[in-house]
């Protein structure tokens, strides 16, 4: 692969763009849209519409599916969810690339971390300018210089920026899975690491809520007649972490148990809340399996247990169409001077929903940043532009033919 006159006029074109691509970011990170703020998701969302609008492309808004969350007290409700949106381009064309990103971030209403700064060592530091906000405006950036390029008519794009990646996708999986099915190559946003090494094979994770049933009784006059939830449910809880060295590369972790009240009152409800990490499709089958067999047990007599969630995110091992698509990108990057690293990562994102879906996919093609999901999160301003260079210039390579689109969806497809 080289560099033709075509492709630099795309490369020129994200370049000469640098300060309104870093400015947008700055823009929409300084406008919090926590995964359960409603309020800030809809400002973001109108934000991103209205930039999406610059393209030559159908900008819809698309409704998602509610989802059900278990309270601190057990009870179970319906949670309501903003829209995505999708943007498409050339659904007809014979080649179709899937951009995902999510416009949600880790950080609540009242998080006391809601603006952009710049350190000084020049880094940006604000809640989502590198996951993913900075990763929404480099994906843009390479659409809107890509639809300068003369073979731009072979490839067909669509986008989904999604409002709930940061709470596992529960309203968005089916959005991700309809296009993971229809596309051949897929482009995800996360940040890369600070020094601009791809995350390859990832695990599959899932999390699950466990609620504790037990029965209320005086704690001095009538213990015996009681059932403790909290009891019950630490009991479950240290049968849950000792499956951690059971099986290579599964881990469990046991992030809250709630219930209870008063110190004279036996507890008659918890809740146990845990996650598992799994680096392959048979270690899923067996931890189901077995969180399925000890919520199905309860430790003493008088408890009723109700497990719920389950495995949200499929493992993404590096298979042949994801080792030929990085080895692909790889290249790429080496013609605009950019070595292209990868290792593998426990993280979990939306590319795990779009390999399960037959997707072969990179997504890591955010900025360059790190410190994600807490208040010293940061990008570095300089990696806008290179990696919006280097995705315009894989959509171009993929619109020639260079990078075969079509063959890594085949090799997909033979191992599914």
């Amino acid at each position: 692969m080289r560099i033709l006159a075509p492709d630099q006029i795309v490369l020129d074109h994200v370049a000469a763009r640098e300060t309104a691509i870093i400015e947008r970011a700055v823009a929409w990170s300084n406008v919090n849209s926590g995964s359960r703020n409603a309020n800030g998701l809809a400002h973001v969302l109108a934000l991103l519409e209205a930039e999406a609008r610059h393209l030559p492309a159908e900008v819809v808004r698309i409704p998602t599916q509610g989802s059900s969350s278990v309270g601190d007290d057990g009870t179970v409700r319906t949670e309501a969810h903003a829209d995505a949106l999708r943007i498409t381009a050339r659904p007809e064309a014979p080649v179709q690339v899937v951009l995902t990103g999510h416009y949600d971030t880790v950080f609540p209403t009242e998080s006391t971390f809601q603006t952009v700064t710049t350190r000084s060592d020049g880094a940006l530091n604000g809640p989502g300018i590198a996951d993913m906000k900075g990763g929404i405006s480099v994906l843009l950036a390479a659409l809107e210089a890509f639809e300068t390029h003369p073979d731009r008519a072979n490839v067909g794009w669509t986008v989904l920026l999604s409002p709930d990646e940061e709470i596992g996708s529960p309203a968005s999986a089916p959005l991700l899975a309809e296009l993971g099915a229809r596309g051949h190559v897929g482009m995800t946003y996360e940040p890369a690491l600070s020094d601009g090494t791809l995350a390859g094979a990832r695990k599959g994770s899932g999390n699950y809520h466990l609620i504790v049933t037990g029965k209320a009784a005086h704690a001095g006059r009538a213990f015996h007649e009681g059932a403790n939830a909290v009891a019950g449910a630490a009991m479950i809880a240290a049968r849950l972490h000792a499956l951690n060295g059971q099986r290579e590369g599964v881990t469990v972790n046991v992030a809250k148990i709630s219930g209870g009240g008063a110190l004279n009152v036996v507890a008659d409800n918890a809740v146990v809340r845990f996650n598992v990490r799994v680096p392959d499709a048979q270690s899923s089958a067996w931890i189901a399996e077995t969180v399925r067999q000890i919520a199905g047990e309860p430790p003493f007599p008088g408890l009723t247990l109700d497990l719920h969630g389950g495995m949200t995110r499929a493992p993404k091992p590096m298979d042949a169409s994801q080792t030929a698509l990085f080895e692909a990108v790889r290249e790429t990057g080496a013609l605009l001077g950019q070595p292209i690293a990868w290792k593998p990562s426990g993280g979990v994102c939306e590319g795990n929903n779009l390999h399960a879906a037959g997707l072969p996919n990179i997504d890591t093609l955010g900025v360059l940043g790190g410190d994600i999901h807490s208040d010293q999160e940061f990008a570095w301003p300089a990696s806008f532009v290179e990696r919006a260079r280097l995705s315009a210039l894989i959509l171009c390579k993929i619109a020639s033919g260079e990078i075969d689109a079509l063959k890594l969806k085949a090799l997909r497809l033979e191992t599914m």
